[in-house]
């Protein structure tokens, strides 16, 4: 099996927005997740969690740079298409309109 790195995305105001949930539908939002878990447990290596502020580096320094990037997980299927089709009512879409997760292979080192 192939391994991949998922990323829920979404807009900085929905985010945002998230953030504000009252206590029932922040456990709601949770439950939805921990439920699609139960589902995916063959295909979860890593659950992954939410991300943090980002900075971005460069030969000039260091400096603050927003993104639309929300949290990971790490997960294994045959194919980045196979994956994709089980993420369908994936609950990171209950974020708003700008939600989407992008699936990218985790390819193995050249020669290690």
């Amino acid at each position: 099996m192939k391994k991949f790195l998922v990323l829920f995305k979404a807009s900085a105001e929905e985010f945002a927005t998230a953030m504000k949930a009252t206590p029932a539908d922040a456990k709601a939002g949770m439950d939805a997740w921990m439920t699609w878990a139960q589902k995916a447990a063959s295909s979860i290596v890593d659950m992954g969690g939410p991300l943090g502020k980002a900075i971005r580096v460069t030969p000039a320094g260091a400096s603050p740079v927003s993104n639309d990037l929300g949290g990971y997980s790490v997960m294994q299927a045959e194919s980045k298409e196979a994956l994709a089709a089980s993420m369908k009512g994936h609950p990171h879409f209950m974020m708003g309109a700008s939600a989407s997760i992008e699936i990218t292979e985790l390819v193995p080192m050249p020669g290690a």
